[in-house]
């Protein structure tokens, strides 16, 4: 896949991301989860890779925060989770190797350093259980809407260009 191929299919997944987190989102106590967001993390895992999957994270939750609305804890949330699920697919070449990756980055690790990081960067004083179960029900949500997605798009041109080739 060429430079620009790739450039454009992140351009959007990251619209996707950025918009649909208008839509479809719900408070979780501390932090507001949005599923759109890790079902584009486990998309952009299996179709491109680990570090596209987490510049497209990234870029979310800086246009998400810039837009309004997001929180800075889609930082340590969404990028742990997309880093993770890129790196399980990579290894395992498995669909859901991805969305558990996603689950269990987002859902647990993510979830577990979002305590410090909002801390230090928000000055929120939480528990460590805090953010667990948000987290956990989004990014479960979001993984299993991206699967969904994956398994209905796997014969169009556009993932069979961009799928690695077993």
């Amino acid at each position: 896949m060429n430079r620009t191929h790739l450039l454009t299919i992140m351009a959007v997944l990251i619209a996707i991301g950025t918009l649909g987190s208008q839509f479809l989102w719900f408070p979780t106590g501390v932090a507001k989860a949005y599923p759109v967001q890790h079902a584009v993390n486990v998309m952009a895992a299996v179709m491109l890779g680990p570090i596209p999957a987490v510049v497209i994270a990234f870029t979310i939750g800086l246009l998400r925060n810039l837009l309004g609305i997001g929180t800075l804890l889609a930082f340590p949330g969404g990028m742990v989770g997309a880093l993770l699920a890129g790196y399980l697919y990579r290894w395992g070449h498995k669909k859901w190797l991805a969305g558990g990756g996603e689950m269990f980055g987002t859902g647990i690790i993510g979830s577990l350093l979002c305590v410090p990081f909002a801390k230090l960067v928000m000055g929120t004083s939480v528990g460590v259980l805090a953010f667990l179960p948000g987290f956990l029900v989004s990014s479960i949500t979001g993984a299993l809407i991206g699967l969904l997605l994956l398994s209905r798009v796997k014969h169009t041109s556009l993932v069979n260009q961009t799928l690695p080739s077993k």
